[in-house]
């Protein structure tokens, strides 16, 4: 079996069953001991699950992340402007992914009048595509109250059925040993989906998300181009490493 095939089924039993005894994976996925401990080892580096004595479990939610409400009211000029600014890379035909957020939502009045098929985990985006009556798919998954987005293996899976030009994603923190981070591992799975299903990544933050480590990994700052609007000079040191658009 395919490494990534056993973390599939790894992370499968622990969405259903929270946690899981280092024999039981063995005898799931027809491997040895020392190679599921390695997946183990690979998913905990990855914030996807934490290792325990006899086996892993899921890696608590980090409940002091802000609210879908509590967001959407930050930084609301910057998060305009980043929006405006990434529409104007989506041209008629184009397939796109809108991440769950409150930055990717400020997009969709751009998308008014374009011709463009939309994939999203979130509610609040998929409503709003409705009333511009843009052709929209949402993703199947578990509902993530705070969020408001469609998380997990089965968003996961159900994305698996799509590709997309591009994908625009929000984030939590951006920094330049960590990379992109976000604090759920089950949030963090369908955003680095939808970077790997995409053929280009844009992640969308402000400056106040710039130094910022949460727990989960999402990517390396290289596997998208950043959209920002900031005057910060931690902007050039982001520019070393990837393409950076400011939207300032």
């Amino acid at each position: 079996m395919l490494t990534k095939q056993r973390h599939q089924l790894i992370l499968q039993r622990l969405s259903e069953q929270k946690i899981v005894k280092l024999k039981e994976l063995v005898e799931l996925t027809a491997s040895s001991e020392s190679t599921i401990r390695r997946d183990l080892t690979d998913l905990e580096a990855e914030g996807y699950l934490e290792r325990v004595h006899g086996g892993a479990t899921l890696v608590a939610r980090d409940e002091e992340e802000p609210t879908f409400e509590e967001k959407r009211d930050q930084h609301v000029d910057e998060k305009v402007a980043i929006a405006r600014k990434a529409a104007t890379f989506i041209e008629d035909g184009m397939s796109v992914y809108l991440d769950a957020g409150t930055t990717t939502q400020a997009m969709v009045p751009f998308l008014d009048g374009k011709d463009v098929i939309v994939v999203t985990n979130s509610l609040p985006i998929a409503n709003d595509l409705f009333d511009l009556d843009i052709k929209t798919f949402v993703i199947g998954g578990e509902l993530k109250r705070s969020t408001q987005a469609l998380v997990g293996y089965n968003a996961r899976e159900s994305m698996m059925n799509y590709r997309v030009d591009l994908a625009f994603l929000g984030i939590n923190g951006v920094d330049l040993e960590a990379g992109y981070t976000t604090p759920d591992p089950e949030e963090a799975l369908v955003k680095k989906t939808a970077i790997e299903l995409a053929r280009e990544a844009y992640i969308l933050a402000d400056d106040s998300k710039f130094g910022k480590r949460s727990f989960s990994r999402v990517a390396p700052l290289e596997a998208a181009t950043l959209v920002t609007w900031s005057d910060s000079t931690s902007v050039s040191s982001i520019q070393s490493i990837t393409k950076v658009v400011n939207a300032k």
